[in-house]
């Protein structure tokens, strides 16, 4: 089990992306951003919904 990626360091690969996104919407922004593997691991483990903000977002990856 990996840990959740610091929260400050995912918004700023989530940086642009207009809410609400879907998972697959995260994903895409997280890798043109740039991030790590351990942030799309986060990303790729969190539930197949709608996420209507930032905020959500983090929720999703620290319950995982």
């Amino acid at each position: 089990m990996t840990t959740a990626p610091n929260p400050i360091q995912l918004q700023k690969h989530l940086k642009g992306i207009d809410y609400p996104a879907t998972k697959s919407e995260l994903l895409d922004a997280a890798r043109q951003q740039g991030a790590d593997q351990e942030t799309i691991r986060a990303l790729e483990s969190m539930p197949d919904r709608e996420y209507d903000g930032p905020n959500a977002v983090s929720q999703a990856i620290t319950r995982r």
